[in-house]
C-alpha cells in the first residue's frame, strides 16, 4: 500500500522529492515558513532540477507547498485564522470520509483498518519522529479506500492538516489522536455512521482546541 495519498502524486524522481520533503516535514527537519532551494533540494536527492520543479508543482496543489509569485518556494505557513479555515474543511470532510467507510463496511475488510490501528498503536509508542503522521496517513487512505469515494480520494489529501500538525507539534495533541481515531475506527467497523460522524466532529474540535491554546502560548 502506497504510503501518500491516492492520486496527484509525481512518477520518477519527482516524486522521490515529493516523498522525501514530505518525511522532512513530518520529522522536522523542515518546518513550515522554510525557504526551499532548488539547487540543495536536487543535490540532496540526487535528482535534476525540473523533477524538483515539478515536485514542487505537486507539493503547492497537495498545499504544502507556497508558490507566491516573486518569492522563492517555501513551506506553507498557516496563520490562526487560517489554521481554522482549514480545521472548518477537515471537520466537514472527515464527517463525510468517515459516514461513507461506516455505510460500505463490509468484515471482509476488516483486516485493511484494523492494519492501520495497529501501525497507529505501535508509531504512538515510538521514539522516532514521522512514525505517527506515515501511520496517520495510511489509516485515513484505508478509510478512504473503504468508503470508495472516488472524488473525496482525490481531494481529501489536499486539505492542510499535514501543515497544521508539523506548525502545533503537541505530545498531547498526539494521544488524543490516537485515542478519536480509535473511536471512529470502532464506529466504522460497527457500521454505523451516526456514530462515525459524531466521533470525526468530536475529533476535529479537540484539535481546534488545541491549536487554539498552542497559538495563544506562542504569541506570549
Amino acid at each position: 500500500m502506497q504510503e501518500y495519498g491516492l492520486s496527484g502524486e509525481p512518477g520518477g524522481s519527482a516524486r522521490q522529492v515529493f516523498l522525501g520533503i514530505l518525511r522532512d516535514l513530518e520529522t522536522g527537519r523542515m518546518v513550515p515558513g522554510q525557504r526551499l532551494v532548488e539547487t540543495e533540494l536536487a543535490s540532496r536527492h540526487g535528482v535534476g532540477r525540473n523533477a524538483v520543479r515539478e515536485a514542487m508543482q505537486h507539493l503547492a496543489a497537495r498545499g504544502v507547498v507556497d508558490l507566491s509569485p516573486n518569492r522563492s518556494p517555501a513551506i506553507r505557513k498557516l496563520d490562526l485564522a487560517e489554521s481554522m479555515e482549514v480545521l472548518d474543511v477537515a471537520s466537514a470532510m472527515t464527517r463525510l470520509l468517515v459516514r461513507g467507510a461506516a455505510a460500505a463496511y463490509r468484515p471482509e475488510i476488516a483486516a485493511l483498518l484494523q492494519s492501520a490501528m495497529e501501525d497507529l498503536a505501535g508509531a504512538a509508542s515510538a521514539s522516532e519522529p514521522g512514525h505517527f503522521g506515515a501511520a496517520r496517513r495510511r489509516y485515513y487512505r484505508s478509510l478512504l479506500l473503504i468508503g470508495g469515494n472516488r472524488e473525496l480520494q482525490r481531494i481529501f489529501p489536499a486539505i492542510g492538516i499535514h501543515i497544521i500538525h508539523a506548525q502545533y507539534p503537541s505530545a498531547r495533541l498526539q494521544g488524543i489522536r490516537l485515542a478519536d481515531y480509535q473511536a471512529i475506527a470502532r464506529a466504522v467497523a460497527a457500521g454505523d455512521p451516526d456514530a462515525a460522524e459524531a466521533a470525526a466532529a468530536a475529533h476535529v474540535e479537540a484539535v481546534r482546541g488545541i491549536v487554539r491554546e498552542l497559538a495563544s502560548a506562542m504569541d506570549v
